[in-house]
């Protein structure tokens, strides 16, 4: 029996070297002295299909050839109530989109997911109040994720809620503010969350937010749907939607709102 238990135990080591021979053999560890088949130039280099032109505005602020212009200071056609989808109620002034405080939201007719939005925005020209108080307003993602406006101009407030904040989320990298009788500019990029066959999510929104040209947001994670109070978690599964412009009783203003599909 012990003969029999040498004999096997010989031959699992002859075989053991053999595929290491073969291995060795089948894999060599030199690389050949001329490659067999020399890279030109052409070989990474990919021409097909052509990128499609895309024709950009006459300054960064102007919608590109591709946009959907979703006001232009002409009219609100491209809106209705958030309520109850009649037509928009807060009014146009000399050009410039004014919130009529409580006369409810507005969001657009048409439905989006990923996308770049350009959005520029005012506080009140009166300076009024504090805190979130002052010229407060939000563009929301899908119906669902908040992007804060708010005049945060030498105006204190919890930091995830200020100007430029995912609301109650996260707080911008930086205050950007310009004072509140002047312009602000948003240009956001936006990923949608995507989510599994069962419902479940299956990654998360994210948005890369630029204000008055300053990065604020980086690639910034959405954790979930914007509650005032309470943890942001995710709905259930959803598609594209809307953009939608809060009314939060203060007379905040936009212009030149335009969007790009992704």
């Amino acid at each position: 029996m012990k003969k029999i238990q040498i004999l096997a135990g010989s031959f699992a080591i002859a075989l053991l070297a053999s595929c290491n021979t073969y291995a060795q053999n089948g894999y060599p560890s030199n690389p050949p002295e001329v490659s067999p088949m020399p890279m030109k130039p052409e070989m990474t280099e990919i021409w097909n299909p052509e990128v499609v032109v895309v024709t950009p505005g006459k300054t960064n602020a102007d919608a590109p050839s591709d946009a959907i212009v979703l006001f232009d200071g002409k009219d609100l056609s491209q809106w209705v109530s958030a309520k109850d989808g009649s037509p928009a109620k807060w009014k146009i002034v000399n050009g410039i989109l004014e919130v009529v405080p409580r006369s409810g939201d507005i969001k657009t007719k048409l439905k989006f997911g990923d996308c770049q939005l350009h959005i520029e925005w005012s506080a009140p020209d009166e300076v009024a109040s504090a805190g979130q108080g002052r010229g407060n307003s939000g563009v929301f993602f899908q119906d669902r994720y908040e992007l804060q406006v708010l005049d945060s101009y030498q105006n204190r407030t919890y930091r995830n809620g200020q100007a430029g904040s995912i609301y109650k989320d996260a707080a911008p990298l930086v205050n950007a503010m310009r004072g509140p009788l002047e312009w602000n500019t948003y240009d956001v990029i936006y990923t949608a969350p995507r989510f599994k066959p069962d419902g479940r999510l299956d990654y998360p929104a994210r948005i890369t937010v630029l204000h008055n040209g300053v990065l604020i947001q980086n690639n910034t994670t959405i954790l979930g749907l914007t509650n005032y109070i309470g943890l942001h978690l995710y709905p259930e599964a959803h598609g594209d939607d809307v953009i939608h412009l809060q009314d939060h009783g203060n007379k905040t203003q936009f212009r030149n709102i335009w969007i790009r599909k992704l």
